[in-house]
């Protein structure tokens, strides 16, 4: 069966396009509160994993030995925009492990601020592996292989002790075996696929963490809720989402229209998946969930993202992307 519809597109008074996905919500208990549309399915949770990606940088100890911010633990979870905020933190990080930016297995990756970019343009300089959205968090990976005294090249295999690390963290919250199927990401490090639901429930345990991975767990929420723009960048939906939040919500997109939530005080985790990849729909569900959760506080701008208008190349408004009514009906 198809996945329901969960967010339209209209131009004029004709819904112009949709977007079909599934959404998982569950309970530190484990149990899904919510399970809309296919949630059984593996699926690449791309760039949403990174809080749990991050989890053995922090439980093993390896933060607290080269004396890890907050703001850097922010960066091991980030996609950030490339801003100077975010290269010139992960380029400081680096030196402070005896590493550069040709330890980054990462490839250069286009500058997503648009200001910094076109400053960029204008010195004639070209984007660097630092400035990769995810080139965080393969400082942070580089900076577990040194506290495991692993050899940092190929860091990013999938049968280095750092990437071995980051599949028995997730196959423990998530409750699923660690022989999860996994493809490369963008990055080129491993993705792990997994059910939507067994996701959700690995979020939750951050939400409500056991007392087995509760401290990391909690610095990790603490340091993206601390530093919105260092996980993604001036202006990004997550940044948006997590200052309406004021400390109550943890959010992180993914690549392929993937997002996750973690909302500490209800102690929920949400997964969900976007059939054709959209990104535009995803940030429309997350926002319409968190809202109904009531964990945004009126904000304009967080708002905006659940009901974004359509413009055309004069600014003028000409329909408006919006959850479709199965989402719009949902009790939580």
């Amino acid at each position: 069966m198809a996945n329901p519809v969960l967010v339209e597109v209209t131009r004029g008074t004709l819904v112009e396009s949709v977007h079909r996905g599934s959404i998982a919500i569950a309970d530190a208990a484990g149990i899904l509160t919510l399970s809309l549309g296919d949630v059984d399915t593996p699926v690449y949770p791309r760039s949403s994993l990174k809080p749990i990606q991050g989890l053995p940088l922090v439980e093993s100890g390896a933060a607290e030995a080269f004396h890890l911010t907050d703001e850097e633990v922010a960066l091991a979870c980030a996609s950030h925009s490339g801003e100077p905020m975010h290269t010139v933190r992960v380029a400081a990080w680096l030196r402070r492990i005896g590493c550069t930016e040709a330890d980054l297995a990462c490839g250069p990756h286009p500058v997503r601020y648009e200001p910094t970019w076109r400053a960029m343009i204008v010195r004639n300089e070209q984007p660097t592996r630092i400035h990769n959205n995810c080139s965080g968090k393969h400082t942070g990976f580089l900076t577990l292989a040194r506290h495991l005294g692993a050899p940092t090249a190929g860091y990013e295999t999938h049968d280095h002790p750092v990437q071995k690390a980051v599949a028995k963290a997730l196959a423990d919250l998530a409750g699923v075996s660690i022989n999860m199927p996994w493809g490369v990401d963008g990055c080129a490090a491993p993705n792990f696929a997994l059910p939507l639901s067994a996701f959700a429930r690995a979020l939750a345990k951050f939400a409500h963490p056991s007392a087995r991975h509760a401290a990391a767990a909690r610095r990790i929420v603490h340091a993206m809720a601390s530093y919105p723009e260092l996980v993604s960048g001036t202006g990004r939906a997550c940044a948006t989402l997590m200052r309406a939040g004021r400390g109550r919500v943890v959010v992180k997109t993914g690549a392929e229209g993937v997002f996750a939530g973690i909302v500490p005080e209800l102690g929920l985790g949400i997964a969900l998946k976007i059939d054709d990849g959209a990104t535009r729909a995803s940030e429309t569900v997350i926002a319409a969930l968190l809202e109904k959760l009531g964990v945004l506080h009126g904000d304009e701008a967080a708002a905006e993202l659940i009901r974004t208008p359509v413009t055309n190349t004069r600014n003028a408004t000409v329909g408006e992307r919006r959850p479709a009514a199965t989402l719009q009906t949902l009790t939580l």
